[in-house]
C-alpha cells in the first residue's frame, strides 16, 4: 500500500509524510475514520514510508529491499494485531496464525473490512482479540529492529481487544520499547478504552470527499454523470458502499420491475395477473425477498418525500426517479404509514417462512385500497 493507492485524504498524507520528514514520529497515534475512508490503508502506507530507505517526496520508493518486502506484508519490523477466531480444537489461537490468510486478504482488499475478514477466517460470531496476544506483542516488541530504525505495530480494531488485553496494551503504551510505533487503527474509538486513547495522538479520517471519490469511481466504471452522483450521494464518502451500489445496479433494476409491475396491477385491480406476479415472486430466494421488501420500503418512502420537490434529500437513481414523476401523487400523508407498516410486515412474514406466493397477493390486495386512498 502506497500514498498514492489511496483515493483523496490529501491534506492527512500531507501530515503523515511531513511530520516523518521532520523527525516527529510519535509513538503511538490512533487512527479512526468510518468503514470505507481508508484509515487502515492510511497506516500501511504510513508504516511504509517510515520504513522505506530511499523515501520520495511524497511516497516510499517501492524499490528498496524494505518497500520490496512490504509487498509482500513480510518485513520483519512490521507486525499486526486484529480480530481472531478460535480454531477447532484449539482455545489459543493468535494473530500469527492468520498471517497467511491476512496477508492475501490485505493484498485483495484496498479498503478492507471486518466482515469480510470474519468470513475469511469463518468467525462471523465469536471473534476478540484476546488477552494472550497482548503478551505475543510485548514478546516481539521486546527483541530490536532488525532491519529498520523502527518496529511498527499495527493494531486493527482494537475496541475488539478483552479488557485484560487493552490493560495490558496500556502498559506498553506507558512504557513503550525504544524505537516503536504503535498504529491502532479503529472505526468506533469511543469503545477503545479511555487511557489508551489519552496516550495515542489521535488521527481523526473523514469520509472520502466527494470529488475523490467520483474520479476514483469514473476511473473504474464507465457511467454516466448523473449515475456517478447518485453513487455518491448513497455512499456518503465511503469507497465500499460505492462499489457495492454500483455492482448492485442490475439487482436495483429487476427490483425497480417488480415494484412497477406491482403498483400497476394493484392500481388496476388486475387479479389474474397479480397471481402471475405472486408466482415469478414464489421463485425468488428467502433472502432476495426480503431484499425487494425492503426495497419497496426504500421507495415508498422517496416517492413521499419526493412530493416536497428538494432534490438534496431524495436518494433515487435516474430510473427511479423517472418512476417517482408519475407516482409520487400515490403516496401521500393518509397513506404513507400503512404502505410501510404492510411492506415491514410481508418482510417479517418472509422471515417467518410463511408462504411467500400468499404474502404477495395478500399484499397486491392491500396496496390496491391504499393507492386509492
Amino acid at each position: 500500500m502506497f500514498f498514492k493507492d489511496i483515493i483523496g485524504q490529501n491534506d492527512i498524507k500531507q501530515r503523515l509524510i511531513q511530520s516523518v520528514k521532520e523527525g516527529f514520529i510519535p509513538h503511538a497515534r490512533l487512527i479512526s475514520g468510518p468503514e470505507g475512508s481508508g484509515a487502515l490503508s492510511l497506516a500501511l502506507a504510513y508504516a511504509r514510508y517510515v520504513h522505506c530507505t530511499n523515501r520520495q517526496e511524497s511516497d516510499a520508493c517501492g524499490t528498496c529491499p524494505s518497500c520490496r518486502q512490504f509487498n509482500k506484508l513480510s518485513h520483519p519490523d512490521l507486525h499486526f494485531v486484529f480480530p481472531v477466531v478460535n480454531k477447532k480444537g484449539s482455545k489459543d489461537a493468535y494473530c500469527d496464525d492468520f498471517l497467511p490468510e491476512w496477508r492475501k486478504f490485505l493484498a485483495e482488499n484496498t479498503y478492507p473490512t471486518l466482515p469480510e475478514w470474519l468470513q475469511v477466517i469463518g468467525g462471523e460470531n465469536a471473534h476478540a482479540i484476546y488477552a494472550r496476544e497482548s503478551n505475543e506483542i510485548t514478546r516481539k516488541l521486546n527483541y530490536k529492529a532488525y532491519e529498520s530504525d523502527y518496529k511498527i505495530m499495527i493494531i486493527w480494531y482494537p475496541e475488539q481487544m478483552t479488557d485484560d488485553g487493552a490493560n495490558k496494551l496500556l502498559k506498553l503504551l506507558e512504557e513503550p520499547p525504544a524505537k516503536t510505533i504503535f498504529l491502532l487503527v479503529s472505526e468506533d474509538p469511543e469503545k477503545v478504552i479511555t487511557t489508551i486513547r489519552s496516550r495515542a495522538q489521535a488521527l481523526v479520517v473523514p469520509p472520502i470527499g466527494d470529488e475523490a471519490l467520483a474520479q476514483a469511481l469514473q476511473t473504474k466504471y464507465t457511467l454516466p454523470a448523473e449515475d456517478i452522483q447518485w453513487v455518491l450521494r448513497l455512499a456518503n464518502g465511503n469507497y465500499n458502499a460505492a462499489i457495492a451500489i454500483i455492482d448492485s445496479t442490475g439487482e436495483n433494476e429487476a427490483y425497480l420491475g417488480l415494484f412497477t409491475t406491482i403498483m400497476r396491477n394493484s392500481w388496476k385491480r388486475d387479479v389474474q395477473n397479480m397471481r402471475v406476479t405472486a408466482d415469478q415472486f414464489a421463485a425468488m430466494g428467502r433472502d432476495k425477498q426480503k431484499a425487494f421488501f425492503a426495497y419497496c420500503q426504500r421507495m415508498m418512502r422517496e416517492n413521499f418525500l419526493y412530493r416536497l420537490q428538494q432534490p438534496e434529500i431524495n436518494y433515487m437513481n435516474r430510473k427511479e426517479a423517472e418512476f417517482a414523476v408519475n407516482f409520487h401523487p400515490f403516496v401521500k400523508e393518509n397513506n404513507i404509514i400503512e404502505f410501510m407498516d404492510e411492506l415491514a410486515l410481508a418482510e417479517r412474514h418472509i422471515e417467518a417462512n410463511v408462504n411467500s406466493r400468499m404474502i404477495f397477493f395478500d399484499l397486491s390486495m392491500k396496496i390496491a385500497v391504499l393507492l386509492k386512498k
